[in-house]
């Protein structure tokens, strides 16, 4: 008798993925990254074929010091036209595609880079895939004279709006704002709810990414690298 396998940890699943996402960079590209513990095994992975392509463009402070410290040059979003790929984690994801990011903090720029992108590969471990998104604190980044007036408004619509803390002050985003987490939501309409949120006066970007969302999501299981296509 095989002795059965322990299942893979939530790090070697994001290991895999972040493998199986270098099937997707074309040689002599730019690459768009995203942030966040999955990407970072991207980046490690992607630093094996850095002579073949010509460098990324990234959407955090966190993310850019990684690539350069693996020798792989990163662009600023304003030197390039378009991307063929964007690769970037979510917090949540469902069958259609959407999803909800920021969990790092990182969604502005998340979502600049994404919009640079032909496509959006989503790599992610199996426990993000969800059938209705809202369970993760939605992130919303804020001006933040209109923090508590956009809270409010979540009010309205049955959410509990909490500013982001760090070394307990107002964490500070790589653009210089606060983030809001949002719970008590269930987003039925994805494209409809960040079409809304993203109109209401201080709101700089809501965590929701259905206008850019993933073309192709690599989610870690317990049985490799399942592909889904949307």
């Amino acid at each position: 008798m095989t002795t059965p396998q322990p299942p893979l940890s939530q790090d070697a699943l994001k290991t895999l993925v972040g493998q199986a996402a270098l099937h997707y960079v074309e040689d002599g590209s730019i690459v768009g990254v995203g942030t966040g513990s999955t990407v970072n095994k991207f980046i490690d992975a992607l630093a094996g074929m850095k002579e073949r392509i010509r460098g990324a463009v990234s959407s955090s402070e966190a993310s850019t010091q990684r690539l350069r410290a693996l020798g792989i040059p990163v662009l600023e979003a304003g030197e390039v036209r378009s991307l063929p790929v964007y690769i970037d984690g979510a917090d949540e994801i469902d069958e259609h595609g959407y999803m909800v990011k920021g969990g790092g903090a990182a969604l502005t720029r998340e979502k600049i880079v994404a919009a640079l992108a032909d496509r959006f590969v989503c790599i992610a471990d199996e426990s993000k895939l969800v059938k209705a998104l809202g369970a993760f604190p939605l992130p919303v980044e804020v001006i933040p004279m209109a923090a508590a007036q956009i809270t409010r408004r979540f009010e309205q619509l049955g959410g509990t709006a909490v500013l982001r803390q760090k070394d307990d002050q107002p964490l500070v985003t790589d653009n210089g704002q606060h983030i809001l987490d949002v719970t008590g939501l269930v987003i039925t309409d994805p494209l409809a709810f960040e079409s809304e949120v993203n109109q209401w006066p201080g709101v700089v970007t809501v965590g929701v990414f259905a206008h850019q969302k993933a073309s192709v999501c690599l989610l870690g299981t317990s049985q490799g690298v399942r592909t889904l296509g949307f």
